[in-house]
């Protein structure tokens, strides 16, 4: 168990490159703190919004202001699973194959617009999102570690975009849905973007080293039993919800799996960590329960009849469920 002093010394950074952010992207602070979470669980995110909400600039930047390596793959529906992870070339001078690594081979991947490629590209991440390392050939190479995928997407209704395959959405710690910002900040983007003056590029302010250390730290913050338990009861609801009170049974297909669970209790800790707190609580569960159960549970066709969504449902699990 972490103290809350240990914990304000091990999360001295985050004010820092909180504010680093805040130089280059105006208002959502919400987006900036799910970025952390997922730095801080190994975890990977899948940020959805319509073009134009700086959902790639924000990963451009926190890339920028860790000092690692940083690799942006752009989605296109030409695509091949050799684009990403890298192939073998044949040398006629050495008279064998070699490898040729793939851009995946970096600490920090930017998959940008991922849904624009087939389902059989998308799923060539799959291997080095689950076991950080990928298989070229007949042989398998380790990636750099850390490894991170920081995935944006457009909304599916959107021209040219295909499903991600249930199997990789699973891989993904939390989907976040990037909004339009209030009116108060587009009116400070308007000032910024009127300057005419470029922003110079952002500094590293932190190491991989540290975020190692804080991670260290943020998983050994405490979780009392019964906030297991409300964890546990949460995903289990998206599976038999009527089993729980919540009569929706007939509108959930799939609930989340036991990934979800692992999940749901790593988010919850980072989030108490960057709130400098040494202990999880149930309201640190349920501010990050949508982000990490959203992607993870597929509505029925009598749901879509209805207009409810997938996160419709959550939120209704996430209301009627007793909070301990």
């Amino acid at each position: 168990m972490e103290s809350s002093d240990a914990v304000c010394a091990s999360a001295q950074w985050i004010a820092p490159l909180r504010a680093e952010i805040g130089r280059y992207l105006i208002g959502q602070t919400g987006l900036v703190d799910r970025l952390l979470i997922a730095l801080l669980t190994r975890g990977h995110i899948l940020l959805e919004g319509v073009p134009g909400l700086a959902k790639t600039l924000a990963l451009k930047v926190l890339a920028a202001l860790v000092h690692a390596k940083f690799n942006r793959i752009q989605f296109t529906p030409d695509m091949l699973p050799a684009d990403i992870v890298g192939t073998e070339i044949f040398d006629p001078r050495a008279a064998e194959f070699r490898v040729k690594r793939g851009p995946v081979f970096a600490n920090f991947i930017l998959a940008d617009e991922i849904n624009r490629a087939p389902a059989k590209v998308q799923s060539a991440l799959l291997e080095a999102m689950q076991e950080r390392q990928v298989t070229i050939g007949d042989t398998s190479f380790e990636l750099p570690q850390p490894f991170m995928v920081m995935a944006t997407q457009n909304p599916l209704e959107q021209e040219g975009t295909y499903p991600l395959p249930e199997a990789q959405l699973d891989r993904f710690i939390m989907k976040v849905v990037v909004d339009y910002p209030s009116e108060g900040e587009e009116l400070k983007v308007l000032d910024l973007a009127a300057t005419g003056i470029d922003l110079p590029m952002p500094q590293p302010v932190v190491s991989l080293e540290t975020i190692q250390a804080s991670r260290n730290v943020a998983s050994g913050l405490y979780i009392d039993e019964r906030v297991k338990q409300y964890i546990v009861r949460l995903v289990h609801a998206t599976r038999r919800p009527d089993d729980y009170g919540v009569r929706i049974g007939p509108f959930i297909k799939v609930g989340a799996s036991p990934r979800a669970t692992i999940g749901l209790a790593l988010a919850a800790r980072a989030f108490a960590f960057i709130e400098g707190r040494g202990y999880v609580t149930p309201n640190d569960v349920k501010s990050i329960a949508m982000d990490v159960l959203r992607h993870r549970v597929v509505a029925t066709y009598e749901a879509e009849a209805e207009g409810l969504t997938s996160e419709a449902l959550v939120q209704r699990i996430l209301n009627e469920l007793p909070v301990p």
